[in-house]
């Protein structure tokens, strides 16, 4: 169901054909990667945070984790990750699919610095099998994020 939210909002965009699905799980970096045949940190993580009482959602390169004190600094706040049943009801997509593409209402995007360094990525595109490459300027444009925030470490 939620591919075909994301599927939708691609087809305005006319880059629906885009999008890739797999036999296999890529709901991990690791499995995504196996599936899409690229290195992990390639693989643009989507991870969900809660913030003032609103759904924020950061994307990451996959060999990124967030560095809690860069994290408070620019969001006011600890870093605290959804639940499961918090991240479906809030952003739309389950564990495994979470995307910054037709993200819930009041749901904001933020593409850390980390995926700079690559020409292209890999998203999930809202199911637990499926992905889609885009360079980092089309990430930026299809899912109508905030900005760019620098609020990850280890990949340096």
């Amino acid at each position: 169901m939620s591919i075909a939210k994301v599927r939708a909002c691609f087809e305005r965009w006319g880059i629906a054909e885009r999008i890739l699905e797999f036999d296999v799980s890529s709901a991990t970096v690791e499995l995504a990667a196996r599936a899409i045949g690229c290195e992990p940190q390639r693989i643009a993580k989507t991870l969900s945070f809660m913030v003032d009482g609103k759904a924020v959602l950061i994307v990451a390169a996959g060999d990124a984790k967030i560095d809690n004190p860069k994290y408070k600094a620019r969001f006011g706040t600890k870093a605290k990750m959804l639940a499961p049943d918090e991240v479906t009801r809030l952003t739309g997509y389950d564990v495994g699919g979470v995307c910054p593409f037709a993200a819930g209402d009041g749901v904001s995007v933020w593409l850390d610095e980390s995926l700079k360094r690559f020409e292209t990525v890999f998203p999930a595109c809202g199911s637990s099998s499926s992905a889609v490459e885009l360079t980092v300027g089309e990430l930026e444009k299809y899912s109508d994020c905030r900005g760019w925030v620098d609020v990850c470490k280890g990949w340096r």
